[in-house]
């Protein structure tokens, strides 16, 4: 590793810290949901909304990167996000809001699909999975602590400019502002693309099969994320009739047990082969659901969030790097169609506000078991290399 890129991974793991902005949906749609008096099924529509971007905006992206590189990429995706998470500071109404999501959803996929190939060149010769998996740590720090920064802002006696809740966003406002000039003063080495790609040769790499089954792969992760995300408050307010305040403890619950998993992961996938990681996280994630869907206790239910929160971990790394590494001349493209999968955090929280509207937060567990059911069937494809 050269000097040049031994820093670089400063920055570029405090952008990986700013990729987990985009979490903050979560908390952010309960406490929308509440202020607004809005349904499940509304409510739900802005996470959707963040991850719907996703669809659009990834293949594009990588298409981007083959014209002005990795590094301006990301650039350009802390700009927006910065100025979706300023938005919010202006009102509360449900139109700023959506426009907020909504840029902090084009944000998060410009970022996701050119940081994750930025870190090829910053840490070249590495362990591209196990170093993937330690920035998705830095990026769960950021979702954890939004719903405590949120609940600061809720319920503190100290002043947060008269904000509430929404105090979370200026404070995360200023941090992309810093990974912003960070990078921005970083020399990263870049080669130019062989030749520009166009949508079609894009999307035609979804004919392979380790591309498309690596696709829907994303997808169920991102869903059953960002529905555990946004159903684990609401499964403790309707079996033990908690507050939001204090049931946003299981979001909070669930971010510290994935950073966990990605911090032990990191470790784990240097002396365990993928595949029997791939086959323990997913287990738990299985038996987690079974918890989440029939479990009535409090300690069941924590047990069954920490479970999916630690399972849930690595599948993003694991899955991504199978795909990634099936054709090292096209990573660009690959990265673009992988991102495009986190559009999975649109269908699920869609479906699981429908399903739970008709039959309680049970029918939204049942929509989640789905994914994990896709994820068993995908363990042939992780190769069995550590």
């Amino acid at each position: 590793m050269s000097k040049t890129n031994k820093l670089a991974i400063i920055p570029v793991m405090l952008t990986f810290f700013t990729m987990g902005f985009v979490d903050l949906v979560g908390i952010a749609s309960n406490y929308v949901k509440e202020d607004l008096a809005l349904s499940d099924s509304v409510a739900n529509v802005l996470p959707s909304l963040v991850f719907f971007w996703f669809l659009i905006f990834s293949v594009p992206t990588g298409m981007l990167m083959n014209k002005i590189g990795r590094k301006k990429t990301v650039l350009l995706s802390l700009v927006v996000t910065v100025v979706a998470l300023l938005l919010p500071m202006l009102g509360e109404s449900f139109t700023l809001m959506l426009i907020a999501f909504s840029l902090l959803g084009i944000g998060n996929a410009l970022m996701q699909t050119s940081l994750n190939p930025l870190v090829s060149l910053v840490i070249r010769g590495g362990n591209l999975a196990s170093t993937l998996t330690f920035g998705q740590f830095i990026k769960a720090i950021a979702s954890f602590l939004a719903p405590y920064i949120a609940m600061w802002g809720a319920m503190s006696t100290i002043p947060s400019f008269g904000m509430g809740w929404r105090v979370l966003f200026p404070i995360y406002m200023a941090i992309g502002i810093v990974a912003t000039l960070l990078l921005s003063s970083t020399p990263i080495e870049e080669e130019p693309a062989d030749k520009a790609s166009s949508f079609i040769d894009c999307t035609k790499l979804l004919a392979r099969p380790v591309i498309l089954l690596s696709f829907i792969g994303i997808m169920c992760h991102v869903g059953i994320d960002v529905g555990t995300n946004t159903t684990a408050p609401k499964i403790l307010m309707e079996r033990h009739e908690m507050t939001l305040n204090d049931a946003a403890f299981a979001t909070s619950l669930y971010f510290i047990f994935r950073t966990i998993g990605c911090l032990t992961g990191s470790f784990f996938l240097r002396v365990m082969s993928n595949r029997l990681f791939f086959i323990i996280s997913v287990v738990m994630m299985a038996l987690a659901m079974l918890g989440l869907g029939l479990g009535t206790s409090k300690t069941v239910l924590y047990v069954s969030i920490a479970l999916v929160g630690y399972g849930n971990s690595n599948i993003f790394s694991l899955v991504f790097t199978q795909a990634l590494l099936s054709d090292k001349t096209r990573q660009n493209e690959i990265s673009g169609l992988m991102v495009m999968g986190l559009f999975g955090g649109t269908v699920f929280p869609l479906f699981m506000g429908i399903a739970s509207d008709a039959m309680g937060q049970a029918g939204a567990v049942a929509v989640m078991a789905l994914g994990v059911i896709y994820l068993f069937t995908y363990i042939s494809r992780i190769k069995t290399s550590k």
